[in-house]
């Protein structure tokens, strides 16, 4: 078999599993580990899978630019957020960060709840600047033109300076044993803080992005209370979630 089949069959696997092990994927493909081991570490170079210790996971379907994801699985996002509004009730100060569930929640937001929102998003500032009795405290800073965000210290330093009740955080990855990861690292760098700052975090994922992996790590899933799909709650996808203690809903 030559390599390019191989590495057809390697990716046409994880599409499957999510997963891939290099015993498994040995016996499978009739060669060695080792070259198993070649095969993985060249689809991580070409960014097409997360090789890790005995095998490789697969990284975010999602799109990288927000004015793809912003049309991008739209009615599992609007079944997300419909989910997320039990959790906010008056008088809550709640982190918004900018992922485009997040986004499709602040759409939602009654018009009689009264709620501070912090937030380095501008697509989440323009649904809410119109909103009647949401306050909203935006993070200045560098502009981020992929994830039209504000990124940097001024941006970080907003939210070391709050408190929160809940963050309401949008994942891009999210594995039981690699924990929460981003594809960009400042994201990375301002999600942890953003969790480390808040009393309750809250993660809004579509079920794709569960137990995928990208580079730069935010935090373990056990930082999380509550972790809300588009999908049941007994999906099998998410037992090894709700094995941790985290509220599956």
């Amino acid at each position: 078999m030559v390599k390019e089949e191989r590495l057809q069959i390697i990716i046409n696997t994880l599409d499957k599993d999510n997963k891939v092990r290099l015993d498994q994927l040995s016996t499978l493909l009739n060669v060695s580990e080792d070259t198993v081991r070649r095969d993985i570490k060249e689809l991580d170079n070409l960014g097409l899978l997360k090789a890790v210790r005995g095998g490789a996971i697969a990284r975010s379907p999602i799109p990288k630019h927000y004015r793809e994801r912003e049309h991008y699985n739209q009615q599992h996002k609007q079944t997300i957020a419909s989910k997320a509004l039990r959790y906010l009730k008056d008088g809550q100060v709640v982190f918004f960060d900018g992922g485009t569930s997040v986004t499709a929640l602040a759409a939602q937001l009654p018009g009689d709840l009264k709620i501070t929102v912090v937030t380095n998003s501008f697509p989440v500032a323009n649904v809410l600047e119109d909103h009647p009795s949401v306050e909203v405290i935006f993070a200045g800073g560098r502009l981020h033109k992929t994830a039209f965000t504000t990124v940097g210290q001024e941006t970080v330093d907003t939210f070391k300076k709050v408190r929160a009740d809940i963050c309401m955080l949008g994942i891009c990855s999210l594995h039981h044993s690699m924990g929460i990861t981003s594809m960009v690292y400042e994201d990375a760098q301002l999600n942890t803080i953003m969790i480390d700052r808040a009393q309750k975090t809250i993660a809004l994922s579509t079920l794709e992005k569960i137990n995928t992996v990208e580079p730069y790590y935010v935090c373990p899933v056990s930082d999380l209370a509550v972790i809300i799909t588009e999908a049941d709650p007994a999906n099998a996808d998410l037992a090894p979630y709700k094995k941790l203690g985290i509220e599956i809903v």
